[in-house]
């Protein structure tokens, strides 16, 4: 079991691959290996490889969009990038289960400790034989073939990426997503909003992106806790935040002046006058 997705951007990918038991060596055969020492066209070739060989592998893809993997990390109750790829894993492990695959071993790359990783995961399924190790996509062949599928779909799901902004002719050459990457850190200064940040595209969580937001984008000013909300607008001549949930003079049966943002319409938000 391996993910994909450690760069600034794109959904993250975590790939389970199956091998019925007598047919381990034909898997080495296909001479699958790491997919970060492998040649894009050298991982589709073997993606091909096995794909094709679905009389005795298997394979099955957990997506996580930017959005979810942002919000998991920037929500006040934390839920880091640990335990939401520890939770995917298992999420893939059950599902296998759950549709009839007669599990003995699963190969896990780690994330974190791997023997608490390993403890983790024997506990919750008995019977099955768990090993969890640093770098097991250059150690076992199961786990090689795993980072390929993930690697190779989330390379598709990038390339063919349909953005939501409407933000004209974007430029596709993404880079790697890395931050030592010159193209990376060319393309998430040209798309930059200084007040709303990034597309959805980007993760606002990775901190790659977060130290552009901090040194480009809009200062936000909080203030202080200590000092009523209302009165720092009031002292500030500024509009406070609770006048826009406060009803309007004419009632409710105005229609509005202003279009509601994409981001309340899609969350089915709506301002309350009364809880």
């Amino acid at each position: 079991m391996r993910r994909a997705g450690d760069q600034c951007w794109g959904r993250w990918f975590t790939e389970y691959v199956s091998v019925r038991f007598p047919k381990k060596e034909e898997l080495k055969a296909l001479k699958v290996a790491d997919s970060k020492t492998l040649t894009e066209a050298e991982r589709e070739k073997l993606f091909q490889n096995l794909d094709e060989a679905k009389s005795y592998v298997g394979w099955a893809v957990n997506i996580l969009s930017p959005n979810v993997i942002s919000t998991c990390m920037l929500q006040r109750t934390k839920y880091n990038l640990n335990t939401l790829s520890h939770d995917t894993a298992i999420g893939l492990v059950q599902y296998a289960l759950d549709n009839g695959v007669q599990l003995k071993e699963v190969f896990v790359d780690t994330v974190g400790p791997a023997d608490k990783y390993e403890a983790k995961l024997s506990q919750l399924f008995p019977g099955i034989e768990v090993t969890v190790r640093p770098k097991a996509d250059s150690l076992f062949p199961i786990v090689s073939a795993a980072s390929i599928c993930a690697k190779v779909a989330r390379d598709r799901v990038v390339k063919g990426w349909n953005f939501a902004e409407d933000l004209g002719n974007v430029d596709a050459d993404y880079g790697s997503g890395y931050p030592n990457d010159p193209k990376t850190k060319a393309w998430l200064l040209k798309y930059l909003d200084p007040v709303f940040g990034y597309p959805q595209f980007v993760r606002f969580s990775w901190s790659t992106a977060q130290t552009l937001m901090d040194s480009k984008a809009v200062t936000v000013h909080w203030d202080d806790e200590e000092e009523d909300g209302e009165k720092a607008a009031q002292r500030k001549n500024n509009r406070s935040m609770l006048s826009y949930f406060s009803a309007s003079a004419g009632g409710n049966d105005q229609t509005p002046t202003h279009q509601t943002h994409r981001f309340f319409t899609e969350r089915r938000l709506k301002s309350l006058d009364t809880l």
